[in-house]
């Protein structure tokens, strides 16, 4: 009887605990790719590289 208990609560028990690896694994990985994805040239390349007035209007 009590071994079949077990048995029943053994499954969702697993199911949660494996959940919950997920979500330390997950929330503890430091590194972000999108914080670093580059999204244009910046205001150096820009200081460089002056546009034309007809490139500006468009």
């Amino acid at each position: 009887m009590l071994l079949s208990s077990l048995n029943l609560l053994r499954h969702p028990l697993t199911f949660v605990a494996t959940k919950w690896q997920t979500l330390i694994r997950v929330a503890g990985n430091p590194y972000r790719p999108e914080l670093h994805y580059m999204r244009g040239p910046g205001p150096k390349w820009h200081a460089k590289h002056p546009a034309s007035r007809l490139d500006r209007m468009r």
